[in-house]
């Protein structure tokens, strides 16, 4: 069996490096199976370091499609294009597409077009606003999709009431969290910085809706840094986030004293073992990502997400997570309670245990 797995972001190879890893297992095991990571992306992306594929114990990418434009309905058409191309060279039995990229839906649509059997994981995630590209593309690309591997009963929900049926659904669990078991004793505290476990708070931004809204960002973070009541806040920033909040922090006026005299501390983005030691060891961890917030609930850290909504709802029902939206008032009383050790009971999700590859794996070599 020749599998192709598709990655459009670096997040992806987070999320499909389990899996590869236990195509190689099953190979070792003298099963007839093989694989191929394609990415869409140029091979000199800076955001794919090399200490990735070591932190993640794969191999970099054998294909690089070297689609890079911004634009994504330009992005959808080359990438679609170039994977085209790619599928009509290679004989291909299953593509594995993850997430919810303008490229995983272009790799999904050409997947189809060419009569192969297409796999989706982290499938039926939905925020249910029709106004997000990245909800379009779930939509396409579950309903092509003959596979739809989810994280949870919620999930299935979604991918069930759009008319999905029973026999193509698979509830595998969180893929995040094979990462993160693999990976828990070979997180390294990130050098440079002086940290005592469970004394310092971490802040990661990256959604455009805040970084467009200054003024609410920095009541933001003034609410934040004010009700840490010292703790350090550490802020591993990328890009333009890292720019806003830079030029928030420098331009503090007089009449702002609780940022001038803070401790919070902006970072270059870290390793990803790094990252995982810096959250894993947190009081707590305020960020706008769903991937944090669920390895947050992983780890048993409290996590609070600046959005009104989670495609994983899991993480709040039973999780450690809790949505503030973009309330600085909220973020202020639920920062305070973390600081202070007030924060909810919780506990793991079903099947987010660690062993969601080898049920992908093992569900493929059946098919």
């Amino acid at each position: 069996m020749n599998i192709c797995i598709v990655a459009g972001a670096r997040p992806n190879f987070i999320k499909v490096a389990p899996v590869i890893r236990a195509i190689e297992n099953a190979r070792a095991h003298g099963r007839d199976i093989g694989y191929t990571l394609v990415y869409t992306g140029a091979e000199d992306d800076p955001t794919l370091e090399p200490s990735l594929f070591e932190d993640l114990q794969i191999a970099p990418p054998q294909v690089f499609l070297g689609v890079t434009c911004e634009n994504l309905n330009e992005l959808t058409g080359q990438v679609m294009s170039a994977f085209e191309r790619y599928l009509q060279s290679n004989p291909t039995n299953v593509v594995i597409v993850v997430d919810d990229l303008a490229s995983t839906m272009a790799a999904a649509i050409v997947t189809k077009k060419q009569g192969i059997k297409l796999a989706h994981i982290v499938a039926g995630t939905r925020s249910f606003d029709i106004k997000m590209p990245k909800e379009i593309n779930r939509l396409v690309i579950d309903g092509l999709s003959d596979l739809l591997f989810t994280a949870g009963m919620g999930a299935n929900s979604n991918a069930t009431r759009e008319g999905a049926e029973l026999s193509k659904i698979y509830t595998v669990g969180n893929i995040l969290m094979d990462t993160l078991r693999f990976n828990r004793n070979r997180l390294k505290a990130p050098s440079g910085l002086e940290l005592q476990a469970g004394n310092y708070l971490v802040f990661t931004l990256n959604r455009k809706a805040l970084l467009a809204d200054r003024e609410n960002l920095r009541r933001m973070i003034e609410a934040m840094i004010e009700n840490a009541g010292g703790m350090p806040i550490i802020a591993p920033l990328r890009g333009k986030a890292k720019e806003i909040v830079s030029e928030i922090i420098e331009n503090s006026t007089s009449a702002q004293p609780t940022i001038q005299n803070s401790t919070f501390n902006i970072q270059n983005s870290l390793s990803y073992l790094e990252f995982g030691w810096l959250t894993a060891n947190a009081r707590g961890i305020i960020t706008d990502s769903g991937n944090v917030a669920e390895e947050a609930t992983f780890n048993g850290v409290p996590c609070i997400t600046l959005n009104s909504y989670t495609e994983h709802i899991e993480t709040v029902k039973i999780g450690t997570n809790e949505l503030v939206g973009e309330d600085a008032a909220l973020l202020g009383e639920m920062t305070a309670k973390m600081v202070r050790g007030e924060w909810k009971d919780s506990a793991l999700p079903d099947r987010w245990d660690g062993r969601t590859a080898e049920r992908i794996v093992q569900i493929l070599m059946e098919i």
